[in-house]
């Protein structure tokens, strides 16, 4: 008896986290995604010029807060339970 009920479990997978779970994990990662992708450029193809660019209120501010809120989802959708409605 111990074995078919061994075998049972074996067949049956079960996800870690819920339908919900998912979702918000895959909006943190395309928002942490978006941070970095706004964090990039900014250099100078030459080393004796200088860009100021790369000082920019995209890339100082708000490019690391999308980071964060990513960070935050990624950690509420770890937390949060799909079974309570």
């Amino acid at each position: 008896m111990g074995e078919k009920k061994r075998k049972e479990n074996k067949t049956t997978s079960q996800f870690v986290f819920g339908e919900k779970n998912y979702k918000f994990m895959f909006i943190g990662l395309a928002i942490i995604a978006l941070g970095f992708i706004l964090m990039s450029g900014g250099g100078s193809d030459d080393p004796n010029v200088f860009n100021p660019d790369i000082f920019s209120w995209r890339r100082i501010r708000l490019a690391p807060t999308l980071v964060i809120i990513g960070f935050a989802v990624q950690v509420y959708a770890i937390l949060l339970n799909p079974d309570k409605e």
